[in-house]
């Protein structure tokens, strides 16, 4: 499994200081038993002005979590939990900010080195080794409004659910 969080330590400012911020919340830490994982464009280096830290979880019991994020985050500016269905999963969102760093913890029934978010972003990172010269172009859709993925999708001229069709490619490419 690729270490995306202490890929931040030796990046660009944002990403050092995304990282000492992760660091000193104890977030990691607090959430050990639910293998909380970085995700999206902070570890990638395609991060823009409003990016926010997308960390990914293992969740069993729902009720157990909730009440253990309420505990540990709800004095939190901005604090916000919404569960909801994507892709017929059960997922529960809890977003807040932690030193000026959006937050969002995405829990699903389902290892993380198998959801979606963690999928993507290892064919984003391939792609960005195999062609370096894409990650400006990626970086301005994103700028101009495009999600991650949808950029990505843009750049290799791929039409349709950028989610599913990022998948797609991956293994038509044999990244994944």
């Amino acid at each position: 499994m690729w270490d995306s969080f202490h890929v931040l330590k030796t990046g660009d400012g944002q990403q050092r200081s995304a990282y000492e911020v992760l660091k000193e919340s104890c977030l990691f830490k607090d959430l050990a038993t639910y293998n909380p994982t970085l995700c999206g464009t902070y570890p990638l280096g395609i991060h823009i002005n409003g990016s926010d830290l997308d960390i990914i979880l293992e969740v069993d019991h729902f009720t157990i979590y909730e009440q253990k994020v309420k505990a540990l985050y709800h004095m939190k500016k901005g604090f916000s939990i919404h569960s909801k269905v994507i892709r017929n999963r059960d997922v529960l969102k809890v977003n807040f900010i932690e030193n000026g760093f959006d937050i969002e913890l995405f829990a699903q029934n389902q290892p993380v080195e198998e959801q979606k978010a963690y999928v993507h972003m290892l064919i984003e990172k391939e792609l960005l080794k195999r062609d370096p010269s894409i990650k400006e172009d990626i970086i301005q859709l994103k700028e101009q409004g495009y999600n991650t993925e949808a950029a990505f999708c843009r750049v290799l001229g791929l039409d349709g659910d950028p989610f599913e069709k990022l998948i797609e490619y991956g293994v038509r490419e044999e990244i994944i």
